[in-house]
């Protein structure tokens, strides 16, 4: 091949690999911009036409269980059969419709058997009972050094209403909800059965 038509041909390679990074750049920014909030003057991660902060939800990590149970200093404030025991962290960004909007997730998830040994019940579906517990370690940042950071975790007089906010909207579905004792220390006991562990978001 001819050295002229060689370097056409490197030339136009290179402007086709160009245009394709710069495509995933533009489709990464759109993204972002759905998972984050556009705050000017903070630091956050950098786009060129703005900058973004991440956001963290509202967050539920879900056990499916044969019982659970949940004390505080050796009282059972609150006992399940059956059902999903939740533990719940409430970020500084949340509101009322996140908890809303979890709740309804927690109680539709397909996450018990038919039968056919497939995940294609909910707790709905199968009359289980809900054991919440408030979990404000979930939304510990462990990205610098050894000691988890919860500062993205909403202040007790915040996350405490959005907690029975989403306890109510998940029993105004229909299950049975026991609830373990806010801010205190609390001792969970449960049985997973499976066992089955799912993480959800608002």
């Amino acid at each position: 091949m001819p050295d002229d038509d060689l370097a056409e041909l490197l030339a136009a390679q290179l402007l086709f690999l160009e245009s394709a990074l710069d495509l995933l750049d533009v489709e990464q920014a759109a993204v972002d911009q759905q998972r984050t909030e556009v705050l000017p003057g903070e630091v956050g991660r950098f786009h060129a036409a703005c900058i973004v902060i991440w956001r963290r939800d509202m967050k539920a990590v879900l056990q499916r269980v044969s019982r659970a149970s949940v004390s505080v200093e050796g009282e059972v404030v609150g006992e399940i059969g059956p059902g999903l025991c939740v533990l719940l962290g409430v970020g500084r960004s949340d509101g009322t419709d996140a908890a809303s909007r979890l709740a309804g997730r927690v109680a539709r998830l397909r996450v018990f058997e038919d039968e056919n040994g497939r995940f294609d019940r909910s707790l709905l579906d199968v009359g289980g009972e809900a054991l919440v517990v408030s979990q404000f370690t979930l939304l510990g940042d462990t990205t610098k050094g050894n000691r988890p950071s919860f500062t993205d975790a909403a202040p007790p007089g915040q996350a405490e209403p959005l907690y029975r906010a989403f306890c109510e909207a998940l029993r105004g579905l229909g299950p049975r909800v026991e609830t373990g004792r806010f801010g205190t220390r609390m001792a969970v006991e449960l049985v997973n059965d499976g066992p089955v562990t799912i993480v959800l978001q608002a």
